[in-house]
């Protein structure tokens, strides 16, 4: 379960997960499901998207997920759009 913010991010789990595919290792996420979905598309081993909605509450548009699937949104970058009022008003 790679932690996006423990392994460098994005390059770190381009380094880290072909090193499980080899191994025949199956690999699932850990926090960051909004970014983690994309980079378990391209995970050959890729197992279980470890979801949570703590994001909902400043997204514009949360993801879905329908019968048990997250569905990413066809939008620029990794599809996260903010609700700027709210982190706004949770900003401190």
């Amino acid at each position: 379960m790679p932690d996006l913010m423990r392994i460098d991010g994005v390059s770190g789990w381009l380094r880290a997960v072909p090193i499980a595919g080899a191994a025949g290792i199956q690999v699932s996420t850990h926090l960051y499901p909004e970014a983690a979905a994309h980079l378990m598309r391209i995970t050959e081993t890729a197992h279980w998207l470890e979801w949570q909605d703590w994001a909902y509450p400043i997204l514009q548009k949360p993801f879905a997920v329908k019968d048990s699937y997250l569905e990413i949104p066809d939008l620029p970058g990794i599809g996260i759009e903010w609700d700027e009022d709210t982190v706004t008003r949770y900003r401190y």
